[in-house]
């Protein structure tokens, strides 16, 4: 597919989107979420893909929502409806087969930010840095970020990070459990890349099992997720995979994944 406000490329088993709206420091338009819904669903119908990265380039990830959009709700229906886009494409990464990741250089913003925390890994390289500044504008985080945020990093500090609403550096962010690594300067991306062909060695079906069945339990009491994870992994004891690797583990070799 071509798309105007992303890039998408295929690096080995790695799908990589990025933003390109370099003029709005990619701002995220109600038409970049269109884009980035068919990007990701395009994703995850390419068999040989393992992996989905975003990133923003080199100097920086998102500047957040787009605020002409934003400015330019007239009603309370308007904005309910602009509201529930953001949650489709939140949910586009969330709920998607494939592992997500993603790879931040420099600024992660707001509406970025909230996106990024429906991902499943957050790259962060040396320099960058995190805000959710809505309580400066007089509003209030709308695309899922006073949800998902204390979900990772717990309720009081997520608090304190909305509160604040000022940039917080990608060493602090690693330090509470909102990033996952911390890399080099200029090495958020390839750190991603190296995740996704590692994640490749894995089995298809066990990743996206494991993350779908993570995220539906956490909504749910334990003794409730337990039995749901008693159920899915009844299931994928049905699988080719499975036999595949538990027969690969006995005779001493890799195993030869199809997704199957």
């Amino acid at each position: 597919m071509s798309y105007k406000l992303i890039k998408t490329e295929k690096s080995g088993h790695a799908f990589i989107i990025t933003f390109n709206r370099p003029d709005k420091r990619n701002a995220i338009s109600t038409e970049v979420m269109d884009e980035l819904i068919a990007a990701a669903a395009e994703a995850e119908a390419d068999k040989e893909m393992r992996g989905i990265i975003v990133t923003g380039g080199k100097e920086y990830f998102s500047a957040g929502a787009d605020l002409n959009d934003a400015q330019a709700l007239n009603s309370p229906a308007e904005t309910l409806a602009y509201l529930r886009k953001w949650h489709r494409v939140c949910r586009a990464f969330e709920e998607n087969n494939l592992p997500t990741i993603a790879a931040i250089e420099g600024f992660c913003m707001t509406g970025g930010y909230e996106f990024v925390l429906a991902l499943d890994i957050r790259v962060a390289a040396h320099g960058s840095s995190f805000a959710i500044t809505s309580a400066r504008i007089g509003t209030v985080a709308g695309a899922g970020g006073t949800q998902r945020l204390p979900r990772i990093v717990g309720p009081a500090k997520a608090l304190e990070i909305m509160f604040d609403a000022d940039p917080m550096d990608a060493e602090e962010a690693y330090r509470i459990g909102l990033v996952n690594k911390l890399v080099r300067k200029g090495g958020a991306l390839d750190a991603a890349k190296k995740m996704v062909e590692h994640y490749a060695t894995r089995a298809p079906l066990s990743l996206a099992f494991i993350k779908h069945t993570v995220h539906t339990g956490m909504q749910m009491d334990l003794t409730s997720s337990l039995d749901y994870e008693s159920f899915i992994v009844s299931s994928i004891y049905e699988t080719k995979d499975r036999r595949e690797g538990i027969g690969a583990f006995f005779e001493k070799r890799p195993a030869k994944f199809t997704g199957e």
